[in-house]
């Protein structure tokens, strides 16, 4: 199989040739329909598997499994730079798609998954999304479907498999491990299952709120760059793009060319910049609030944290109580793009974050949480808020979920937008132009880009 070839022409088709994409939407909404969801916030009294241990100031449960609630201080060269809540769960869970050719197209098989914090209760999910505490079956229900597959992957045709960063804002050091893996043999399709197109899924993700976030991550991390391809291959692989600057983003750039100068910004602060983290009991927070409903800042936040009792059919288990992070406003992901000498850019920043596994990654031109205000924008996000309020430029558009499993009702706006060659000619120095090339070699290796720069580049269209 031409890898490369295989992974373009199902990126070119939108209509599928097992399901088509209305079908897909049909499923979906039928799924919704038929789905009985009741969540509720509770006081964490209510229940008798989470608690608060005030004398450690922690959220917990009582086999101390899945994940706990901390507070965590950041200092960077000596100054306080912000207190929060955060999520510890030091495991490696699985983010996993299976694909397999289909009548000469490669497609992926995706799941119809209800998580207890999405926004519109079913999402698209990888074909296995679990914790470890899932699969070694701490919650006392079932394995999910197809991990025995991933469990002996070496049989299997492994085209990408690392493990990458989570929400850094919001978890601590949290990674999961991403896996795409081609399975020619034949095998049983569950109830909530069905094959897609890889085309047919950046074309769900123009709805709103339909892809989740770790289907995104996934699929962001495809690999272009890891063969070459002859010339006489790359005239047949054209034919594909209706970006075709993208294409030579893609097929003729030189990741080498940009890597030394981001291994440099990044090396440079992790050697350089002190950065501390203390962990300290949630109720020794100066500005946040430990009360039975929950954890909530005293002045303005992104999140706040609120316990549920949620009740889904159709999951492992049907019925339990957990604390979730509850967003507060909207945040805004943006990517700014531009095409020098025939090749599509994208401009990307150094990005440190609270929970950053190694301190700082690589992030999009734009990560606004709700509480950036107006008069801190620098030159690139002037540019990038006047020409969004103007509508000029935009390529994508999409208000998207992350996270239900920890997050309740957070979705972010995620915008590729792009500029003329020379609309920016000054940007500040953690700031890179850099081809999809080189994000793709990035993306191949692990704790390089942040999950909100790969959550964009998996929005975009061939």
């Amino acid at each position: 199989m031409n890898l490369i070839l295989e992974i373009i022409k199902s990126w070119a088709d939108e209509d599928g040739k097992v399901n088509s994409t209305s079908d897909l939407l049909a499923w979906i909404n039928e799924l919704n329909n038929n789905t009985y969801v009741n969540i509720n916030e509770r006081s964490i009294y209510s229940d008798s598997f989470w608690f608060y241990d005030d004398y450690n100031g922690e959220v917990m449960n009582r086999k101390r499994s899945f994940f706990s609630i901390k507070g965590m201080r950041r200092f960077e060269d000596g100054q306080f730079t912000g207190e929060q809540p955060i999520i510890i769960q030091p495991e490696i869970g699985y983010l996993g798609i299976i694909a397999r050719k289909i009548d000469s197209v490669l497609h992926f098989l995706m799941q119809a998954k209800i998580e207890p914090g999405n926004v519109n209760c079913v999402q698209i999910s990888p074909t296995i999304q679990a914790t470890k505490s899932n699969f070694t079956r701490a919650h006392g229900g079932k394995l999910p479907s197809y991990f025995e597959l991933f469990e002996h992957s070496e049989r299997y045709d492994v085209i990408y498999d690392q493990i990458q960063s989570e929400q850094a804002a919001r978890f601590y050091k949290k990674r999961n491990r991403n896996m795409i893996m081609i399975v020619d043999e034949e095998f049983e399709i569950y109830p909530n299952f069905k094959w897609m197109t890889l085309g047919q899924i950046k074309k769900l993700m123009d709805v709103d709120n339909l892809v989740n976030m770790d289907t995104r991550t996934v699929l962001s991390g495809i690999p272009l760059i890891t063969q070459s391809v002859p010339e006489e291959e790359k005239k047949e692989l054209l034919r594909y793009f209706s970006d075709e600057p993208l294409f030579h983003s893609i097929f003729d750039a030189d990741p080498q060319a940009d890597l030394p100068w981001i291994y440099q910004r990044l090396n440079n602060y992790k050697m350089f910049r002190d950065v501390k983290l203390a962990s300290v009991p949630l109720n020794q927070l100066v500005d946040w609030k430990v009360d039975e409903f929950g954890i909530t800042c005293k002045k303005q936040a992104d999140f706040m944290v609120r316990y549920y009792d949620i009740e889904i059919s159709g999951r492992e288990v049907q019925h339990w109580f957990q604390p979730l992070f509850k967003a507060i406003g909207m945040a805004t992901f943006g990517l700014l793009s531009r095409v020098v000498d025939r090749k599509r850019q994208y401009l990307v920043k150094v990005k440190p974050e609270i929970g950053s596994f190694d301190k700082v990654e690589v992030g999009p031109s734009i990560q606004w949480e709700p509480t950036h205000y107006l008069y801190n924008d620098n030159e690139v996000e002037k540019l990038f808020r006047r020409k969004y309020e103007d509508k000029q430029g935009i390529m994508i558009d999409v208000i998207l979920s992350e996270e239900g499993g920890r997050f309740y009702h957070e979705q972010n706006k995620n915008v590729i937008l792009e500029i003329a060659s020379d609309e920016l000619q000054n940007i500040p120095e953690d700031y890179i132009w850099v081809d999809y090339a080189t994000l793709n070699y990035l993306v191949q290796v692990n704790n390089c880009l942040n999950i909100q720069l790969r959550n964009l580049l998996s929005l975009i269209k061939i």
